[in-house]
């Protein structure tokens, strides 16, 4: 009772007309910066954060978050038209929902992103109301080797992603590994890998490895495509909603995803992107329709946009509770409260319980805002498909020109993202899917980290790893997936050769 009568006083100071006004302006520019790629929510609260200094702590706060989660929605956008990731987490999205609109069910697959991601926003929100202080003190039992094991499940998981033999799948986590153990060492200030190439020294930017990956490499798959032949499915622009079977097979993608997506929120350092490669891999194995998956199946959608939204919003219970930032995106946010006078932190919800249940209320509000604002744009932006391909090339290629470069400011980013494209494309000649790669090097860095600071702390007694009960159940977790995944493949490449045989 006490939890809904502190939401109630949050949605009053939500709704009033200055916090309303900024909530909608926070979640219109967040969505419109997402779509751009390369950008991000990172850019987006850069830009935004010195007018919040002029702005009440509440309303400051208020717009913020809705640029932040503003922008990893309208990352889907660009995922699911272009197959480019528009932030980092999207890149998921892509896997199913590319081929969905290359099949002309681009505007279903739009809905189903913009369902989810209310879905998985609203589930996190009441995450956050509801169980904060637990959540925190759980965040306060993870050590190096629980981040270390939680990181690993990830990687394990993410070798689930791709489609076909599970061995490609961890060799694109091994290369994905690889790539981020590129520039310097931060331990040790020694050069990895640069090659003597000055630019490398601060290693290789996740936008250029995405752009470059997903982006340039899937133009020329199309280009290709297109000398040869194929073309894109005509777009019935009357059928923008998922059927009766579809809307059956979204809810429980977004339930699952959700759940994943609130506690891996949670945690320091992990963020979106583990969040949705973990509930897309966990989805994968328990989903009736795995068979599609990677081809267009709309649970690849609902998923990881669901996982995505709900650790967006639970991002925020460390921050606030903890003071401790899981991402760069959350330490703007604490610099713009510091700057405001208000430290972050357990006493935050005992002095400033307004700032904080306002914040959670327009969770609510800046959602509904989403999915007003949304849903009747997307044929606006299935619209986008009818241009013809000589004119969306050099749009696209301009496009992520822009967004590699402004990272950087370096002509050699750019460069660097055209090499990485045709990589991406040897790997579709070659049935390597990219998404296990990208979040391989995404985590790398992370768990390298993770494990210096563990065998440090064990004075290099790796048991540790095992005895401590949370990383070991992880690692025991990982085992069983390591496992499963392989005695399944083995389990259908068997299967196969006797329907083979069979047929002869």
């Amino acid at each position: 009772m006490d939890t809904l009568a502190s939401f109630g006083d949050g949605l009053l100071v939500a709704l009033q007309p200055q916090n309303l006004l900024y909530c909608f302006i926070g979640v219109f520019l967040g969505t419109f910066i997402g779509v751009l790629p390369g950008i991000g929510s990172m850019a987006a609260i850069s830009m935004i954060l010195p007018l919040s200094f002029y702005l009440e702590p509440t309303s400051a706060l208020v717009m913020i978050a809705g640029v932040y989660y503003g922008a990893e929605y309208g990352g889907s956008i660009a995922s699911i038209l272009m197959n480019i990731p528009g932030t980092p987490s999207s890149s998921i999205t892509c896997i199913d929902g590319y081929p969905m609109a290359r099949s002309g069910r681009a505007g279903v697959a739009l809905f189903a992103s913009a369902i989810a991601s209310f879905g998985g926003g609203l589930i996190g929100m009441v995450v956050m109301a509801v169980l904060a202080p637990v959540l925190a003190a759980l965040a306060l039992n993870f050590g190096p080797t629980e981040y270390f094991a939680v990181i690993l499940l990830g990687l394990v998981a993410a070798s689930a992603v791709s489609n076909g033999s599970p061995i490609k799948g961890v060799a694109m986590v091994v290369a994905g590994l690889m790539l981020g153990t590129i520039g310097v060492d931060i331990t040790t200030g020694a050069e990895r890998f640069t090659m003597g190439i000055p630019e490398l020294r601060d290693g290789v930017s996740l936008v250029i490895v995405a752009m470059g990956l997903f982006g340039v490499g899937e133009l020329i798959v199309s280009i290709k495509a297109n000398a040869t032949g194929a073309h894109q499915s005509k777009i019935d622009y009357k059928q923008f909603y998922p059927s009766r079977a579809e809307w059956k097979a979204m809810f429980g993608p977004i339930l699952r995803g959700a759940s994943i997506g609130s506690f891996f929120g949670a945690l320091p350092g992990t963020g979106q992107t583990v969040a949705s490669a973990v509930a897309y891999a966990i989805e994968k194995k328990v989903s009736p329709n795995t068979a599609m998956f990677g081809k267009g199946a709309i649970e690849g959608v609902t998923v990881p946009e669901s996982a995505n939204n709900s650790a967006t919003q639970t991002a925020f219970i460390p921050t606030l509770t903890l003071g401790v930032p899981g991402s760069a995106s959350m330490a703007l946010v604490i610099g713009a409260l510091m700057i405001h006078g208000i430290t972050p932190g357990p006493r935050l919800l005992v002095e400033h319980a307004d700032l904080f249940w306002g914040l959670v209320a327009s969770f609510l509000v800046g959602n509904v805002i989403l999915l007003v604002l949304n849903i009747p744009m997307i044929g606006l932006w299935v619209r986008l498909l009818q241009i013809p391909y000589k004119y969306m090339y050099p749009t696209i290629i301009v496009l992520i020109c822009m967004g590699v470069y402004s990272v950087n400011n370096n002509v050699f980013d750019i460069w660097l993202t055209l090499i990485f494209g045709w990589a991406g494309y040897l790997m579709r000649l070659f049935r390597f899917e990219p998404a296990p790669l990208l979040i391989g090097f995404v985590l790398g860095p992370m768990m390298e980290e993770q494990l210096r600071r563990a065998m440090l702390l064990s004075r290099g007694d790796a048991t540790v790893f095992i005895t401590r009960p949370i990383s070991g159940t992880l690692i025991a977790i990982t085992l069983a997936l390591l496992v499963y995944t392989f005695v399944s493949a083995l389990k259908a490449r068997r299967r196969n050769r006797g329907q083979m045989r069979s047929a002869e």
